[in-house]
């Protein structure tokens, strides 16, 4: 069944169990059981003992340990006992009592999140997790949601890294493209030449940033995240109360130092910053060969290792400051173990998630979508919106934006140097798009896993709240593409995307204060 239809079965009866159940642990499992099942043709022992090795996979490859796994998940629950530390120390509410005297609205607060998104633009992980422990006092007084915030931090970190050179993302993207170039015989334009000509070109990440920020200002609470918003300012309940607590989510497990102070909050996420910096700048800098440069460093660089490095520095630093607190305060093993407890359920999502996604790679999902669009016969025009849509449904299939590239990226290359060469970036820009889009709208991408972490929110009203404005954002690039297909101009399709998003975003806007005023 391998790169055939049911290839997509699995993904598609996951998504269809998440929506109904809302219960993405049993969702993910059932996906992992029938793709098991499709691979080895329905024989049970060989599905169970497949599913034992990319599980016993997850944490030793090939008789060694698989540490970029190991490392993320530790940083994990480094990141859970840092969380603990600074709520134990009074740090967390200090902090949020300092901002609400300084950004005294709730729309203040709402746009200084995706503010910092776009300050932290090196890493996605990076970004979801450091974004949502700085902002989370803050929101949290001004009763904003957490499934709010975590839209915020996952429709910032994404469209920020995909259109910026200088980042994990950028880096990797620049190297596929300096590949193509040269199989395909391109030598007019470089692969950073290409890439920054591409950033006006990924009108969906360019957006989706737009759309934060009308969201933020004018209220745009639509769908699910309506319910959420309006239950968080009438009640003061900022995740749904029928639900578990949510990943890194401590509720009132410790009572705040009454000795806390603001460095009790900044310092360690100083720490948890600078640490993880100079780390990939290190470890890109020692893996990068010859010449080292900005870019070659960020190719090169072990995120999952920096990540732990700043994440240890950050918890140590909350340990010296508990250690000098005054007593009465709270037992540090009791810190450690409640907040190695909130990020458990968030590493079984993600367990499930590599699972899944190794599933669906063995059965060639991807390759199968990739298959249809260079099998068919495509006009030149509709080049651009067509990989939009393909890199995007790859994307939800598989959970993986950088997968999606890798597979997308030299499909639309081949076909656009065939057909039209003048849709070349218009069509690696909108695998790009696409494939952030997918990201956006699945529950076992990595980035939206992480957002949901460092938000504290339910991950599953993380993916249901965010999926309306990530559709919007689609339709609003999906009419660009189609401009650009037309056209083959730059300014007037991104104009138009701008457009479309803009006057939405007034007219939601609009009606919800209609009807707020009408209550």
């Amino acid at each position: 069944m391998e790169g055939t239809i049911f290839s997509i079965i699995p993904a598609v009866l996951m998504l269809v169990l998440v929506l109904i159940t809302r219960n993405v642990l049993i969702s993910l499992g059932t996906g992992i059981l029938i793709g098991a099942l499709f691979i080895h043709d329905f024989a049970i022992l060989d599905s169970i003992r497949e599913i034992w090795t990319i599980f016993y996979e997850i944490f030793i490859l090939d008789g060694a340990l698989n540490t970029g796994n190991i490392l993320l998940i530790a940083f994990l629950l480094l990141l859970g006992t840092m969380t603990a530390f600074l709520q134990a120390s009074g740090g967390s509410r200090a902090f949020g009592e300092w901002m609400i005297k300084r950004v005294k609205t709730r729309t203040g607060a709402q746009i200084m999140t995706p503010v910092l998104g776009l300050v932290i633009f090196i890493d996605d992980y990076f970004n979801s997790l450091a974004v949502g422990q700085i902002a989370r006092p803050l929101t949290d007084r001004h009763k904003v949601s957490r499934a709010k915030l975590a839209y915020f931090i996952d429709s910032t970190s994404a469209p920020i890294t995909v259109i910026s050179p200088i980042s994990s993302w950028g880096a990797y993207i620049i190297g596929i493209l300096g590949g193509l170039f040269a199989a395909n015989g391109i030598t007019d334009i470089q692969p950073l030449e290409a890439f920054i000509q591409m950033i006006p070109l990924n009108l969906y990440a360019l957006s989706a940033l737009l759309l934060v920020f009308l969201v933020a200002y004018f209220k745009m609470d639509i769908g699910p995240m309506r319910t959420h918003e309006q239950r968080a300012i009438e009640t003061g309940q900022l995740l749904n109360p029928e639900k578990d607590n949510a990943p890194g989510d401590l509720g009132d497990t410790f009572v705040p130092h009454k000795g806390g102070k603001i460095f009790h909050l900044l310092i360690p996420i100083a720490m948890l910053i600078g640490a993880t910096v100079v780390s990939m700048i290190v470890t890109g800098a020692n893996a990068s060969k010859g010449d080292v440069t900005i870019l070659t460093t960020f190719a090169n660089t072990d995120v999952n290792l920096s990540l732990f490095i700043g994440g240890l520095s950050a918890v140590l630093t909350g340990l010296v400051f508990h250690l000098q607190q005054e007593e009465p305060r709270a037992n540090g093993l009791t810190i450690f173990i409640e907040g190695i407890k909130t990020m458990l359920p968030a590493i079984y999502i993600l367990v499930l998630a590599w699972m899944i996604g190794s599933i669906i790679g063995t059965l060639e999902t991807g390759e199968y979508l990739a298959q249809i669009v260079n099998d068919a016969s495509i006009s030149a025009s509709l080049l651009p919106f067509l990989f939009f849509f393909i890199a995007g449904v790859m994307a939800v299939s598989t959970g993986t934006s950088w997968g999606t590239f890798g597979i997308m990226l030299p499909i639309a290359a081949e076909v656009a140097v065939i057909t039209d060469i003048n849709m070349l970036l218009p069509s690696l820009a909108a695998v790009l798009a696409g494939s952030v889009f997918g990201d956006h709208c699945t529950p076992i991408s990595d980035t939206t896993i992480l957002s949901s972490i460092g938000a504290g929110s339910n991950h599953i009203d993380h993916v249901l709240t965010q999926l309306p404005y990530a559709i919007l954002a689609a339709v609003a690039a999906s009419i660009g593409y189609l401009i650009i297909g037309v056209t083959n101009q730059v300014l007037l399709p991104l104009l138009a995307t701008f457009i479309v998003v803009i006057g939405i975003g007034i007219i939601i806007g609009f009606v919800n204060k209609s009807k707020i005023n009408k209550a």
